[in-house]
């Protein structure tokens, strides 16, 4: 529920109170001040509540992104302002010192430090005009601007990939108003979204050619799908925590199922089965290393003081050329261009054609993002935060054999330490036999090596790149060794297992995106963090079977994923979880 005070003397013809009772407004109205703090009084404090000049003239799209955006405690547009319950303390001593005049009310807010969001109305009209002819030239500058034709284009995200950008959004912005007009939320569409994926993975593993066809059709509509939700959001600005949820974690978890479903495909292809599980682990892998390069470099550069870098300048010289532009959105094979390069591999050749074009893809895509932050990172002259380098710490989800060989060792080169670290455990699980011992000494110095990794602040220049190195450690490692286990159902059983961690550290990724730190120690330590896992993962390759590993394998998947998911769960659905709104991934 929420309430519009409108005050001062109401001007005859205004369409004002009916725009505001369209947002949704229960509207109340205040001739003076008097009346406009006595009926502030009355509004119970956990509704939001709303300033506005009974003397407003503007587009009704200009109030929806003043007054309804939920994301803002405070939020302001010349003549209105709103507060959440959050920030009604703040408004009450606002209008206390300052009278209810809606501009001052938000510069008093501001003023007493409580952040106030103005959006960028462009050529939205928003004022609040003192004689007749000035209202009558902004009551023609309102005529002459469609609000609706600005309110569909900004539903579309502003930099988006070249797929998206001319295949999608051009149809799937009116999608997204049908869906708005009929009462759906982002949250269902989204929920749509992954269900269309969930049954092109199952047609996927059908492994039958018109399966495959069904597969790559129905995946192009769960992304337009997926476009449409995001669209919907913006359009209707009906951001939510749960949406928050669904929208970080669906993407990945249509993504993975698909790929789950091509392998299964493959295995049950007509003319003979084809074991791709390996490549399906690959291309998980892979993916979500990427994407942890990508937040881990955004968390070190977040607030870095002097931010100069000869590389950005030049990046930022080529967005300036069009053709450019396009081409490096694509080079970096975002979700729009790789799901559609998915989808049409599905329809015309085979799971494993399928997968060793996605991994070639991402891999180049991978070399050309972080061959370009490192030289960012390297030339740039910056010092970085206490939050960055707290950030980073999270990210790297060390657990307690880490955290306790932090604290008393010391490291001057923990990109370098955490990568041979890292390096050593992957190479003796792959080039020893199974069951040997040595790759659980090899996990144990890795245990060591990401220890004193950690042990400092992660400021320096290249220190962005310990969480990836320690994802690809421990994702590689279980890789290996279910492929070094050469039985069925150890590669699919440490899919599962991978798919459960990635979604443990997706799920902190956005924690931190919404200002709400990592998830509680406790998980962590619960489920033993990156290097406990690897040695846990190893000692158990060593003192089984290759049978009993892989029962062990799915017996671990399962048990972190009930822990995670639980957790992840509780801390979505409750009043405190940010609303954070996923502009897409950075990829």
């Amino acid at each position: 529920m929420s309430t519009a005070i409108v005050t001062g003397q109401p001007v005859p013809g205004s369409p004002l109170e009916g725009d505001l009772r369209a947002l949704g407004f229960d509207v109340r109205l205040a001739p003076d001040a008097a009346d406009a703090r006595a009926a502030l009084a009355t509004v119970p404090g956990d509704q939001r509540v709303a300033v506005v000049d009974a003397g407003f003239v503007g587009h009704v799209h200009a109030l929806r992104l003043g007054l309804t955006d939920p994301r803002f405690a405070a939020s302001a547009v010349p003549g209105a302002v709103t507060v959440q319950p959050t920030a009604r303390q703040a408004l009450n001593r606002a209008v206390a010192e300052n009278g209810v005049a809606p501009d001052a009310v938000a510069k008093s807010l501001e003023a007493a430090g409580t952040d106030v969001h103005r959006p960028v109305l462009g050529e939205l009209v928003a004022a609040v005009p003192h004689d007749p002819q000035a209202r009558n030239e902004a009551r023609q500058r309102v005529a002459a601007v469609d609000d609706e034709a600005i309110r569909l284009r900004t539903a579309v995200k502003a930099r988006d990939g070249f797929f998206t950008t001319y295949c999608i959004s051009p149809y799937s912005r009116y999608i997204a108003r049908w869906c708005a007009r009929r009462g759906l939320t982002p949250n269902q569409v989204t929920t749509a979204s992954l269900l269309t994926a969930l049954v092109a993975a199952g047609c996927a593993a059908t492994g039958t050619r018109p399966g495959f066809v069904a597969a790559g059709l129905l995946l192009l509509f769960s992304f337009v799908l997926d476009c449409t939700d995001g669209q919907l959001a913006r359009y209707s600005l009906q951001y939510s925590t749960l949406g928050a949820w669904l929208d970080a974690t669906f993407d990945r978890a249509k993504e993975y199922a698909y790929y789950a479903g091509l392998a299964l495909g493959a295995a049950n292809a007509t003319g003979g089965g084809d074991d791709v599980w390996a490549l399906a682990l690959g291309a998980m892998v892979l993916q979500t290393c990427r994407h942890v390069v990508d937040f881990s470099f955004n968390e070190a550069n977040h607030d870095a003081d002097a931010n100069t870098s000869p590389t950005a300048a030049l990046s930022d010289k080529l967005d300036s050329v069009g053709w450019t532009v396009w081409v490096r959105r694509m080079i970096v094979l975002p979700i729009g261009e790789r799901w559609a390069l998915i989808a049409i591999f599905t329809a015309l050749t085979t799971p494993r054609i399928t997968f060793w074009v996605l991994l070639v893809g991402c891999a180049l895509a991978a070399c050309y993002t972080t061959a370009g932050r490192v030289l960012r990172s390297l030339t740039r002259k910056a010092r970085r935060t206490d939050r960055a380098a707290a950030a980073l710490a999270e990210l790297a989800d060390s657990g307690p054999l880490a955290q306790a060989i932090a604290r008393v060792g010391k490291s001057a080169a923990a990109p370098v330490v955490a990568a041979l670290g890292g390096a050593a455990v992957v190479a003796v699980s792959a080039f020893t036999d199974f069951g040997s011992g040595w790759p659980v000494l090899a996990a144990a110095v890795y245990c060591v090596t990401s220890g004193l990794a950690v042990a400092r602040p992660l400021k320096g220049a290249l220190d962005w790149l310990v969480p990836p190195v320690f994802r690809a450690s421990e994702y590689l490692t279980v890789l290996v060794l279910a492929a070094r286990a050469d039985v069925n159902g150890a590669l699919p059983a440490a899919f599962g297992l991978v798919a459960a961690v990635a979604y443990h550290h997706y799920d902190t990724v956005y924690r931190i995106r919404g200002d709400a730190g990592a998830p509680p120690h406790w998980l962590v330590r619960a489920i033993g963090g990156h290097e406990g896992r690897t040695l846990v993962v190893t000692a158990v390759a060593a003192i089984l079977t290759s049978t009993d590993f892989t029962v062990a394998l799915t017996a671990l998947a399962v048990l972190v994923a009930l822990v995670v998911l639980a957790e992840s769960i509780r801390f979505w659905v409750s009043a405190g979880a940010p609303a954070v709104h996923d502009e897409g991934e950075p990829a």
